[in-house]
């Protein structure tokens, strides 16, 4: 769910139950566009963090310890003169929108008492934290916006400070039943989902859906066709998260498809019953903890995105040369007619005059002794014609023998860039992209200098670990190196090893517990290594499976490159919603 206005109402509620009457410690601005309040009171301590980053702007209760500059902005040393020690007497969401106001108590400059407004606007790229006194008057801001930014309304210190302009929206907090109705029945037309957003405050387009499910219209219906009833029951659907969320009934969660997180709520979102929930004990934990998921997706997708070029890249090469080699094959598929001329030029060099264009013979080799036409060179003796067809014969067949020597190598590296083209989906941490980039230094994909790339204080990466319905250990692997190191040195001889079938993907391990691995195991085991591979948006994949001893690695092969025999194949369809049911262990 976008930070939209029912996020930032569920939050003002916890923030008011948590720390109304507490005290801020410390103040401090880790990076540009981020404040961190330490805040003290009825025996805890919180740590509060705003960040008005265009592209990140949140606010919550942190456990994150940010490293802060050595000498604090100026933003931060206004904050900490006027607020530190201050005590937080009130919170408010201003409206309905994605404005939240903590009401602080502290000294003024005269010794008296009070109160100021540290205000955060939660507006995209316009997001701003501003610091107000009781008179309304600017302290400062964390962004200055002058009249050349702004003409409507400039953000400067000693400036009156102005609410963002008034919208016609109406506040869901305010309006009764009908006002709700006839307010979106207003609009000549238009889908109802996008007139209820478009209409009412703080509401996002997810969460417009979500009303629209609960009160059982069609999203994309015309407002013409959308009943006073109908509208009514979007309103209770309404009125009903809200008291749930007021009355601290509701339950935030986090909703994720098979390792990706697709969104957060402070509700339970009846349209996602699709997707893996998870429940967390309060707002902030979810707004964090999706966040957190959602940049390090943003940072693997960047600190990979050079090593889905390279591998593109030659990857691209090899199907070009696939299509060479097949075209060389193609015309070379003749050569042995071509033999066959020359010999039986050969067998009639006697009857065959020089000065010949074109000799009839009896094709010998053929059980029908069928008649030849050879077409033959003039100016040559009937030796030098045959062997012309020999020279191009041997011409043709080094050509094929190539090719099909080529062709093999190609499609070896084909199959092994495909299958680190998996491994690049398959990478959840940046250990893993790591470990992933010195494999591909190793196999000269990347330049050798590039292997020290990244922190290292990232761990070391391991294979992924689930646990079967019949309990029974599975580990799989994100890369080749992790395949090598799960296949040959971690899984024992009677350990159950399973692989697509001629399909890029995981290496799969089922540890033996003493007894025949039951079936079920083997088809949950199977369709992980389905998700796990290339084939994981297809139906009906073939996964191979043996024991562990029956698999061996050639020496000099590529990573994650093994032969194995005596197997057996299972067909089953790539289920994500097993991988999440199974779960990461």
């Amino acid at each position: 769910m976008a930070f939209d206005g029912i996020t930032v109402f569920a939050l003002e509620k916890e923030l008011k139950r948590t720390i109304t009457d507490a005290r801020i410690d410390k103040i401090h601005q880790p990076n540009r566009d981020e404040i961190m309040l330490q805040i003290r009171g009825f025996g805890k301590q919180y740590r509060l963090l705003l960040t008005a980053n265009a592209s990140n702007t949140k606010f919550h209760f942190t456990e994150q310890k940010l490293e802060n500059p050595a000498a604090p902005p100026l933003f931060c040393m206004v904050l900490r003169k006027h607020l530190q020690g201050g005590k937080i007497v009130d919170i408010k969401q201003y409206g309905f929108d994605r404005i939240i106001e903590l009401y602080i108590e502290s000294l003024n400059e005269m010794g008296d008492l009070s109160v100021k407004r540290l205000i955060f606007e939660i507006m995209g790229k316009h997001s701003n934290i501003c610091l107000v006194d009781e008179n309304g008057i600017i302290c400062d801001c964390l962004k200055h916006i002058g009249h050349d930014k702004s003409s409507v309304r400039e953000m400067l210190p000693s400036r009156q400070y102005m609410s963002p302009p008034h919208t016609d929206k109406i506040n869901p907090l305010k309006c009764t039943k009908e006002d709700f109705a006839a307010a979106i029945k207003n609009n000549a037309s238009g889908k109802i989902q996008e007139l209820i957003y478009k209409t009412v405050m703080g509401i996002s387009p997810v969460f417009s859906s979500e009303l629209c499910f609960r009160a059982g219209i069609d999203c994309s219906d015309d407002i013409s066709l959308v009943s006073l009833e109908s509208l009514y029951r979007v309103y209770d659907a309404l009125k009903s998260i809200l008291d749930d969320i007021s009355e601290g009934k509701a339950t935030p969660c986090i909703y994720s498809d098979n390792d990706k997180y697709i969104d957060f709520s402070p509700i339970e979102m009846q349209q996602f019953s699709m997707y893996r929930k998870k429940d967390i004990d309060s707002m902030s934990p979810a707004v964090e903890e999706f966040y957190k998921n959602r940049d390090l997706s943003y940072r693997l997708k960047q600190k990979t995105s050079d090593i889905r070029k390279i591998v593109a890249s030659n990857l691209e090469r090899c199907l070009r040369k696939r299509d060479l080699w097949q075209k060389n094959i193609k015309q070379t598929e003749n050569r042995d007619r071509l033999r066959l001329l020359g010999e039986l030029i050969t067998a009639n060099i006697y009857a065959i005059k020089k000065g010949e264009s074109e000799v009839e013979v009896v094709n010998f080799y053929s059980e029908n002794q069928e008649k030849i036409k050879i077409k033959l060179d003039p100016e040559k003796t009937p030796n030098e014609n045959a062997q012309a067809y020999f020279k191009k014969y041997n011409k043709q067949k080094r050509t094929y023998e190539a090719a099909l020597e080529q062709t093999a190598a190609n499609e070896d590296e084909i199959e092994y860039l495909e299958g680190v083209l998996t491994s690049v989906d398959n990478c959840v941490t940046e250990a893993d992209v790591k470990q992933l980039r010195s494999e591909l230094n190793e196999t000269g994909y990347l330049k050798k200098q590039d292997k020290a790339k990244g922190p290292k204080t990232q761990g070391r990466a391991s294979a992924m670990h689930f646990v079967s319905s019949d309990g029974y250990d599975i580990y799989i692997g994100k890369n080749n190196t992790q395949n090598d190191e799960l296949t040959i040195k971690t899984a024992k001889p009677k350990d159950l090893w399973l692989h697509t079938k001629n399909i890029p993907g995981s290496h799969v391990i089922v540890i033996y517990k003493g007894e025949e691995i039951p079936e079920r195991t083997i088809f949950e085991a199977a369709c992980l290594a389905a998700v796990y591979s290339k084939a994981k948006n297809d139906s009906k994949v073939a996964v191979d499976y043996t024991e562990k001893r029956n698999v061996k690695k050639p020496n000099g092969s590529k990573p994650g490159f093994v032969i194995y025999e005596t197997n057996k194949t299972a067909y089953v369809t790539p289920d994500k919603t097993l991988a999440e049911k199974l779960g990461k262990h």
